[in-house]
Formats: structure tokens, sequence, C-alpha cells
């Protein structure tokens, strides 16, 4: 396939990329500044004349507390950004993976989200995301939104840095105990997204590392996997953190749709350990 990828220098997206090649496929890279999404001309122009099969729609504007003081920022990117991905890829006639987010679901729930629950965004991170979704499920015909949570990757400076870094300098740490979701391992999504593309079987998604973790449960799994287990780890409350964005407490999303067609991710256990054994400066972003 001859596959478009937005933010293929992110952390899923060079995963993606890797992966997708590997497996013979050809990769447009449409990243800015000559695809900027926020450009609904060039990005249009670019997904119908560069004769795709796909797109994958992983760039996003990911900061979510910015996302309080930028609001028009967040809303152009993961909301008219989107809007002009979708508009693009049904006057090509492709299907579009958009990759979304668990922080659309409010985390009242209690129990992990299927496909099937009703979303309700808090914050303006996560109501643009939500945004995004919308354009994708009106304008497309053909489409699959994939939902997943807490990515980390060769690439980037996720939880799973900054919290080694942390450990390092105090040589102790206080870790939210009551923000539950997965951490997801971008090497296992992009080997879904690719599994996921090969289906046909278009719709919504959540595609996550099996299992999930609190952010203290998440923290003293890595320390134990670092051998960092002197370290002392302090539970604490997400009411004891002021932050811009609202914080979903309980947000593990339930990989029921993928699983029936096959397409299940191990668990994030396994997955944080191959990839702590893969790396060498565990604190040092990719």
């Amino acid at each position: 396939m001859r596959i478009g990828i937005t933010g293929s220098r992110g952390t899923l997206g060079r995963a993606f990329t890797r992966q997708a090649e590997a497996a013979g496929h050809v990769l447009v890279h449409l990243n800015r500044p000559e695809h900027d999404l926020t450009n609904p001309k060039a990005v249009i122009t670019a997904i119908t004349t560069s004769g795709l099969d796909l797109v994958v729609h992983s760039a996003a504007y990911t900061n979510v507390d910015g996302a309080e003081q930028a609001p028009e920022a967040a809303y152009g990117v993961n909301g008219l950004g989107t809007r002009n991905v979708a508009i693009a890829c049904e006057r090509a006639g492709i299907p579009l993976i958009y990759i979304s987010t668990n922080m659309v679901f409010d985390g009242a729930k209690g129990s992990p989200y299927t496909e099937y629950d009703a979303p309700c965004p808090k914050g303006v991170y996560a109501t643009s995301k939500r945004a995004g979704e919308m354009y994708v499920e009106h304008l497309l015909s053909r489409f699959y939104i994939v939902r997943t949570s807490w990515l980390y990757g060769k690439e980037g400076d996720s939880f799973v840095h900054k919290i080694v870094r942390a450990a390092d300098s105090r040589g102790s740490l206080g870790v939210v105990a009551d923000e539950i979701a997965t951490p997801t391992y971008v090497e296992d999504l992009a080997e879904a997204l690719l599994k996921l593309a090969d289906t046909g079987l278009y719709g919504w998604y959540n595609l996550v590392n099996e299992g999930e973790c609190s952010r203290y449960e998440y923290a003293q799994e890595i320390m134990r996997l670092t051998d960092r287990e002197h370290v002392t780890i302090t539970p604490t409350s997400l009411a004891d953190y002021v932050r811009p964005a609202p914080t979903p407490p309980y947000s593990t999303l339930k990989n029921f749709v993928g699983a029936q067609a096959g397409i299940v991710l191990r668990s994030w256990q396994e997955s944080l350990a191959d990839y702590l054994a893969s790396i060498q400066n565990v604190g040092t972003p990719g």
C-alpha cells in the first residue's frame, strides 16, 4: 500500500513508519511546514494528488494543559485540521485511520470503556479530540477511529523517561494512585494499526495493551524493571495536584471490537519489560 501519514515525526508516527516500511509499504509523510493541517488547500491537494491507498492521521496538538490556555490552537489542529484530512480522504476515495484518546471519556463510569460507550470529554484537549472524531464520523464513508492511552516508545519524552529522571534526581517520588488507565507501547499499537488496515472492518476501536494500572503502579513497575526498587514511592491523589486541565480518574479502554477481529495487544507489563530491555539510557528521551 501507499500510505500517507501525518505526525510521522512523533512517537507513534515513527514507530508506524518503521513497521510499515519493513512490511513493504510506501510511506508519504504529510508534515509541517509544507503540509500544515490547518491549511485546507495544502492538505486536500497533498492527499488527493499523491495516489494514496490510506491515510493514518496521528498528528495532534497534545499539550493537555496548554490547550486550556490556547484553545484556538488545540481546536485548529485537532478539530479543523482533522476536518481537512477527512475531507481530503473522502475526495480521494480512501479510508482514514484517526488516532484519538481515552480522554474523550470523563472517567466517571468506574469500569472499562468499550467502543459503545458515549464520549463525555472534559477540558479543551479532550473536547478538541472528540471534535476530530465527529468530523471523521460525519464526513467520511470509510474510517477507523482508534482510541488509545498513555503512549510511550523509543522516541519522545514519555512518562517512563520522566519518572526515571525524577527518581534519580530526587531519590523519592510522589505518584498519583487514583488515575487509572493503560500504558500502551507504540510498537504494539503500530503493529495493530497495520493489521486493522488489512481488515476493511471500518468503525470504532479501542487499541491499548491489555490490563490497567494507576500511575503509582506504573511507576512501581518502572522502578522494579530498572533496578530502582530502593526509590521510595509515596501514593498521592489527583486532588493534591492543581492543573489547568481536568483529568479523568478512570479511563481504561476495553478492546472489544478489535478482539472480535483477532487484534489483541499483549499485556502492558510484558510490553513495558520488552521496551525497557531494548533501550540503554532510560531517562533520556529519544
